[in-house]
């Protein structure tokens, strides 16, 4: 196992309640669910998404923490988060990266794995491996 690691899993979720097909506006919430897999106690410092709708139309996000936190957390430990993203297209992909610093003053990325949002129903939303 390595030292420094944390693992990334995402749910996302259609919000056919906020959306507005008709004025090309998708939104959808996602749970993220951050645990440190390594042996070192690490804190997660910064976020930078990457938010793909299907016209190839991309924003990029970046910044302290999550959702106001920047948790600490020893192996073991989780931390879970919702967040929201709107796009223009029913569909498209995010991923991304969180910068985390290690007790031991290593710096580290965790990879956030790329996953699909699709506005076809409430349950819609599938994660790539």
């Amino acid at each position: 196992m390595p030292s420094h690691q944390f693992t990334v899993e995402v749910q996302p979720k259609y919000l056919a309640e906020q959306s507005q097909p008709e004025a090309g506006l998708f939104s959808f919430a996602y749970t993220v669910t951050i645990r440190n897999t390594g042996e070192v106690p690490a804190q997660l410092i910064a976020r930078h998404w990457v938010i793909v709708d299907a016209n190839g139309h991309t924003e990029e996000v970046k910044g302290l923490g999550v959702v106001g936190h920047q948790p600490l957390l020893k192996p073991g430990e989780a931390f879970e988060y919702s967040s929201g993203s709107r796009l223009r297209t029913p569909t498209g992909t995010m991923h991304g990266t969180y910068h985390c610093m290690a007790e031991d003053a290593t710096a580290f990325d965790a990879p956030i794995p790329l996953f699909v949002l699709e506005a076809e129903g409430p349950g819609s939303g599938r994660v790539l491996h």
